[in-house]
């Protein structure tokens, strides 16, 4: 056999990622909001796409999911049950997708209507006599919260006459805790300042008294202490309860009896006035307002017993390709130009074609879910079915990892609230004597419901957890359910019985 250089010609295929396979396929696994984000970025940096603002009607206008056609236009997609009951899915798509239309453009009409300072009609750089242009919203005219900061700021400004008491204290606000504590020891503070310990003690000490009381402490027991000093309900007693927080969580009432010298009916009071305290006096003045779930998809029962679903059209991104102008301008052009708009018309003909298929595969996928958690929707958590992403792939004939990528942070809202589609996918729990696998959060629902009904005389250990399950026909183990009862921050029977049986 000779050994040498040669040359070999091989065939062979292979899959090649190409940027816009990429791009699509993290435009599958993307949220409302960043599919959002994404398009208003795209219709920056491509001329031929535009937003299609003809369909933003009220959506009172809109007809509701229970009052359309029983055959609408876009796709339709009836499933039904083996056991023979008439289940329908409807998938609604038909205004819902990005579509490609042809926008014309007036070049004179656009010129003449152009303003490149956007001041709109009737309003100069001048300024304008008419409010009729003015877009500023009633927000734009409330007043200005104030910030924590701010609100210590102020008080510091007013309490300390001194200027280094001032720069102290504005360190002490520059070091808090959004909960309105302090981690920074004092002597380290004190040291990078250069100045004295007890002068540094001193303001603090001073600032917790500021409102809200109870800021600046570097513990809980500190937080609680001057809060309750400023009640002037800070007795011995109360002092030796707060040296002594962890025995009132464990709920160890007749050891705190025992070292605060007081009867049960005192105790009692105590711990109503600790519990009126609050621990974090800062965390509601900088709370980051909720930020509400905006479902993608829309699920609602249909006149014939079904099911309606339809993607959400207020987080449904509607771009077009403005075909007609690049028709007029494309023969006219330069090469260079010719072969830039080129490139822009391919990039907006496969983004629209990407947000269908976006659409197609989560209403599909949706409609798969329904179909297969059918007890859940009509009957509850109880009848939530063991799913796997491997079960609605072979169902719908995709992937498994497209399935994860269209159910990742994608929301549903369903008669029984909003729901992400990943809740709907849970392991399986065996049944005795090999019957009927149990979802595990039915199982979790289950124990929480259990745990629920006990009363003072009835705590349910681990054990007769697992023994009320197995007579229920669910096989599960004593640390699986130790395991779901931490996961839900139920604590152990032990103490849900002391918590049961002592009034406080």
């Amino acid at each position: 056999m000779a050994i040498g250089p040669r040359l070999d010609l091989r065939q062979s295929q292979s899959l090649v990622m190409t940027p816009q396979l990429r791009q699509a396929i993290k435009l599958l696994q993307f949220s409302n909001m960043e599919v959002s984000a994404f398009i208003d970025e795209e219709l920056e940096r491509n001329p031929l796409l535009e937003r299609d603002e003809s369909i933003d009607s009220p959506a009172a206008e809109r007809p509701a999911l229970d009052q359309m056609p029983a055959q609408p236009t876009g796709t339709d997609d009836r499933v039904t049950e083996d056991s023979g009951s008439y289940d329908s899915i409807t998938a609604l798509s038909g205004e819902t997708m990005a579509t490609e239309a042809t926008a014309p453009l007036d070049h004179a009409e656009y010129a003449e209507t152009y303003d490149p300072g956007g001041a709109g009609d009737g309003q100069r750089s001048g300024g304008s006599t008419s409010f009729d242009s003015d877009d500023r919203g009633i927000d734009d005219y409330a007043e200005h919260a104030t910030s924590l900061r701010e609100h210590l700021g102020e008080q510091l400004r007013l309490g300390f006459a001194d200027r280094m008491d001032r720069l102290i204290g504005a360190h002490l606000i520059a070091l808090l805790q959004p909960t309105g504590r302090l981690e920074v020891p004092v002597g380290a503070l004190a040291t990078a300042m250069g100045c004295d310990i007890a002068r540094v003690e001193s303001v603090r000490q001073r600032m917790m008294r500021f409102d809200p009381i109870g800021m600046f402490a570097t513990c809980l027991r500190e937080c609680l202490a001057v809060q309750l000093a400023e009640k002037n309900r800070l007795d011995p007693a109360m002092a030796t309860m707060l040296d002594n927080l962890e025995l009132l969580a464990k709920r160890e009432t007749r050891r705190l009896m025992a070292l605060c010298e007081v009867d049960a009916a005192d105790l009692a009071d105590m711990v109503a006035e600790i519990r009126r305290l609050d621990p974090k006096p800062g965390a509601a003045w900088d709370a980051t307002p909720l930020i509400p779930v905006v479902p993608d998809v829309l699920m609602r029962a249909a006149p014939d017993g079904g099911w309606l679903l339809e993607l959400n059209p207020e987080t449904m991104p509607r771009v077009l390709v403005n075909q007609n102008f690049t028709a007029r301008v494309l023969p006219k052009a330069s090469r260079d130009d010719r072969s830039f708009l080129a490139e822009k018309l391919q990039t907006a003909n496969w983004l629209v074609k990407s947000l269908q298929q976006r659409a197609q595969t989560i209403l599909k996928v949706s409609a798969e879910i329904i179909r297969q958690q059918d007890g859940f929707f009509r009957l509850g958590v109880s009848h939530l079915r063991p799913l796997i992403l491997r079960d609605i792939a072979d169902a719908v004939e995709m992937h498994e990892s497209t399935v994860s990528r269209v159910t990742a942070s994608k929301y549903i809202a369903t008669p029984r609230g909003i729901y992400e589609l990943k809740y709907f996918f849970t392991t399986a729990i065996a049944g005795t004597h090999g019957g009927e696998s149990h979802s595990a959060e039915a199982v979790r629902h289950r124990i929480r419901a259990m745990v629920g009904a006990e009363t003072a005389d009835s705590v349910l250990s681990d054990d007769a957890i697992v023994a009320a399950l197995r007579r229920e026909g669910v096989d599960i183990a004593r640390r699986t359910v130790a395991k779901y009862r931490d996961a839900l921050r139920i604590p152990s029977s032990v103490q849900r019985k002391r918590e049961k049986a002592e009034p406080v």
